[in-house]
């Protein structure tokens, strides 16, 4: 397995390019990028700014692990409004064209959501039209994949949807194309629930692997620490991966950054992914 840094571990409003030299430094394999509104990699973004991206990936030995976007907030597959849902699909569309022009196999994708207590005023969809919408924008979507050669890997995140991994396979499984597969968040399941059963069930659907670690004595989103400072059974996670045989990226997702010398959770988060691998230093 590959080691890969979240661009969103990184202190707010630093560069691609400073982001890039500092996970190379601290020893990463990887860097996985992110999709925004605007910016250097934005919804407008030209043939000649991703150039740039790749050219500095190139410059500096490092690969791209992946592509992720935290557009799906603003714009859900399952909102009850068309005009946002249609917004969703077009993200999607865009995320695919870039990840398939930076050489990337998988992107995140958050299907959309029945709630989110973490954003305050976020609408609330009943559970069975979530699920029908989401199944539908999917199904719009896996020509697009397979045209790219990009999977659509969704994402397991705190959006009151497909919340057991028998649900997520299902929804997976029902869209029957090897072009739609999960993004596996192990942190994000230890709330309720124990990430190796969930990797021994999605099995050969994990396209990707996102590490956090999370203390379910703390609770809510004060619950997400360090790697290695909770209750994430990483050994276990580790054997149930190498049995289902994945070996593609495991990349960290470090949110928020240390208020102060931010820089250090990159190095931190490296050395202990390091001991969860198996990789001396």
């Amino acid at each position: 397995m590959k080691k890969g840094i979240n661009i969103w571990s990184f202190q707010e409003g630093a560069t691609i390019q400073s982001c890039i030299a500092t996970a190379k430094k601290a020893g990463f394999d990887g860097i996985e990028l992110s999709l925004n509104e605007s910016g250097e990699l934005g919804l407008q973004a030209t043939d000649k700014e991703i150039h740039t991206i790749a050219a500095q990936l190139k410059d500096a030995d490092l690969e791209i692990a992946g592509l992720a976007t935290g557009l799906y907030w603003s714009y859900s597959m399952t909102s009850n409004d068309e005009s946002i849902r249609s917004k969703a699909i077009d993200v999607c569309k865009k995320q695919l064209e870039l990840a398939s022009a930076l050489g990337v196999d998988a992107i995140l994708v958050i299907p959309g959501a029945v709630g989110v207590d973490f954003i305050p005023g976020a609408e609330v969809v009943d559970y069975d039209r979530a699920y029908d919408r989401a199944s539908e924008a999917i199904a719009k979507l896996v020509p697009f994949a397979e045209s790219a050669g990009v999977s659509i890997a969704i994402e397991n995140v705190w959006n009151k949807f497909l919340l057991s991994p028998l649900e997520l396979r299902s929804f997976i499984d029902d869209q029957d194309s090897p072009f739609v597969g999960s993004y596996f968040d192990v942190g994000n399941v230890v709330a309720n629930g124990y990430p190796e059963q969930w990797v021994r069930i999605l099995g050969e659907r994990i396209k990707k692997v996102h590490f956090k670690d999370y203390r379910r004595q703390a609770g809510g989103l004060h619950g997400f620490v360090d790697l290695l400072a909770g209750d994430v059974d990483f050994p276990a996670v580790m054997k149930a991966l190498e049995a289902v045989g994945y070996d593609n990226y495991v990349t960290a997702e470090m949110i928020p950054p240390y208020t102060h010398h931010s820089d250090q959770i990159i190095f931190n988060t490296s050395s202990a992914m390091d001991a969860i691998l198996g990789r001396s230093r």
